[in-house]
């Protein structure tokens, strides 16, 4: 099997990561053009200016790039879904197999709807099932340390600070350094993240 755990429609209440389809173009575009502010100094440049590059038009080659790298067994590109209602993306991406076994995973959300918690139950739900049902030993994110809300997520989740960086990622005119976190599948053999994720939230709720 080139790329197990894949396809795969994962839910948690009203989250929902399925794959993307070829209908969420005009959703995406409208998602991404409105966001640009609030996404556009934490993701590498695209080549074109940003209106342009996610354009409907532009979705067209975004979702053959998508389809391609799962059918290679590259990546697993989400769709993020609240309430059945595209809001972000999130992708398990540059996929290793054999010896190392290991992936990056990415994501954003729409600002509107940053802070309820979807990202932090979709991260939680895709890590669970890479290193699990999709056979994968590690996963990597890298956020970069004025990223504050980001950074906060995955800390939630418990992943380990591995170190900084330096320039990894080139965006915004410049090289920027990131924070290195990562898991491997012994650390949820006990508990799932998506269990310590609704402990966190019973211990810290009202």
């Amino acid at each position: 099997m080139k790329n197990p755990g894949w396809p795969a429609v994962l839910t948690d209440g009203d989250v929902t990561l399925r794959p993307f389809r070829r209908g969420d173009g005009p959703r995406w575009s409208r998602l991404r053009r409105d966001n640009e502010q609030w996404l556009a100094p934490w993701e590498p440049s695209p080549r074109l200016n940003w209106y342009d590059a996610h354009s409907p038009a532009s979705y067209r080659f975004v979702y053959k790039s998508y389809k391609k790298s799962a059918r290679q067994g590259t990546s697993w590109p989400w769709a993020v879904c609240y309430r059945n209602e595209l809001v972000g993306g999130l992708t398990i991406g540059n996929i290793i197999r054999r010896a190392s076994g290991n992936a990056f995973a990415g994501y954003w959300i729409d600002s509107g709807h940053a802070g309820l918690g979807i990202t932090t139950t979709a991260l939680a739900l895709s890590i669970d099932h890479a290193l699990t049902v999709g056979l994968l030993h590690r996963i990597e994110v890298n956020i970069r340390p004025e990223n504050i809300p980001s950074n906060r997520v995955v800390e939630k989740l418990g992943l380990r600070r591995e170190g900084l960086h330096e320039r990894f990622l080139y965006i915004a005119g410049a090289w920027r350094d990131h924070y290195g976190y990562a898991i491997t599948a012994e650390e949820i053999s006990s508990q799932s993240l998506l269990d310590r994720l609704k402990s966190h939230r019973r211990r810290t709720s009202p």
